[in-house]
């Protein structure tokens, strides 16, 4: 696969033999990263993916929109998210979970944007997901089966993704669509409403703005085949199989299923198999983001980076 990689040329500190999983790397003095590009000057719209801004004007064309959403997010709502995940959850810090605090913190400093709040929370289901409350700090869930799942790179990339959507001020939609698929569909005097019109423009915005973190994760890792990995890993990862995926055979059946899905009855297959999704299919995701690395829009914003070492104690 061709692809545009920035390799470190010098490291900071000595660091040990690599460890595949995120699971598996033990806590040392110091997390030493090599020298890494930031956009001090990035702007939402350098990276945002054309669909997320197709989708986003249609989004706003929807009457009352902001109105039901509004009511969906009230205050008592936002108070059950807020307390939900305090109370369920671990709240990452330079003092709980130190690594996972510093992944955030140098993934935020890259992207020019002040970092959220960062839950980990038990769940065998991999995921994670940003939830934007009115009035108060952002914050992102992480599970820990997703942990279990990815190396510290992919992890980054990850929590990069959840910061390409406060960078985009993705905000208020994005909530609303989080708890559309975490299964809040039952909301008095909506439900109907959310079930015709609402939910499929919601989720197909929702898709779009996926594709655009999915930059957002690129701009952080800074190698497309650490993106590609967890997409694949989604698709079909475990721990114990992650030393024997190969991310180039993944893009080659990325494009198979371009090829298959091309035809007329292709299409509408393909159209039918997302529609009701809240992210893209895994191997298309990997075809668009393999795609951009070897842009020049791409290429243009690392030409505008800024080179920085970076060193944590923890």
């Amino acid at each position: 696969m061709a692809s545009l990689c920035f390799s470190p040329s010098v490291l900071s500190c000595k660091i040990k033999p690599p460890i595949t999983g995120f699971r598996k790397q033990r806590l040392s003095l110091f997390v030493c990263r090599a020298a890494s590009l930031t956009f001090r000057d990035l702007d939402a719209d350098d990276f945002r993916h054309p669909l997320d801004r197709q989708n986003t004007l249609l989004l706003r064309a929807i009457p009352g929109l902001n109105d039901i959403g509004k009511a969906l997010l009230g205050t008592v709502s936002e108070q059950i998210m807020l307390l939900e995940n305090i109370g369920t959850s671990v709240l990452v810090s330079e003092n709980q979970l130190p690594e996972l605090h510093y992944l955030m913190v140098e993934a935020a400093r890259i992207l020019n944007i002040e970092a959220p709040d960062l839950y980990i929370r038990q769940s065998p289901v991999p995921n994670a997901y940003t939830l934007a409350v009115s009035g108060k700090k952002p914050f992102v869930v992480v599970h820990t089966s997703l942990v279990e799942l990815l190396s510290q790179k992919e992890l980054q990339a990850v929590l990069a993704h959840e910061l390409g959507h406060l960078k985009c001020d993705h905000g208020v939609w994005l909530t609303f669509a989080n708890i559309l698929t975490l299964g809040a569909y039952t909301v008095p005097g909506v439900g109907s409403l959310i079930a015709q019109r609402l939910e499929e423009q919601l989720l197909r915005w929702l898709r779009a703005a996926e594709l655009t973190c999915d930059r957002a994760a690129l701009l952080v890792a800074q190698d497309p085949k650490v993106v590609v990995s967890v997409l694949m890993k989604l698709a079909g990862g475990c721990p114990s199989l992650s030393d024997q995926l190969n991310v180039d055979a993944f893009l080659e059946q990325a494009r198979s299923y371009d090829k298959a899905s091309s035809s007329p009855v292709g299409w509408y297959i393909r159209n039918a198999q997302t529609r009701q999704l809240s992210h893209p299919l895994p191997v298309l995701r990997a075809r668009e983001i393999d795609e951009w690395s070897r842009s020049q829009e791409y290429r243009s914003l690392l030409q505008r980076a800024i080179q920085v070492n970076s060193v944590q104690k923890v």
